[in-house]
């Protein structure tokens, strides 16, 4: 069994309840990568904006 740093306290009666109602196995929201809900306002590498190579400006 892993070991798990659990935020509830001392368990006292039952730890696979204490467990399953821990922040470790609570629901979690993943933001689409593709398709709705998944616009993003900044870009996540910007794509070159700025950068020099060798001297010239890159686009």
């Amino acid at each position: 069994m892993m070991s798990h740093q659990h935020n509830k306290g001392v368990i006292q009666d039952n730890a696979l309840q204490a467990l399953l109602h821990d922040t470790l196995f609570r629901q979690r929201v993943e933001k689409n990568k593709k398709g709705k809900g998944s616009y993003q306002r900044k870009a996540k590498h910007g794509k070159g904006k700025g950068m020099e190579v060798s001297g010239k400006r890159f686009r």
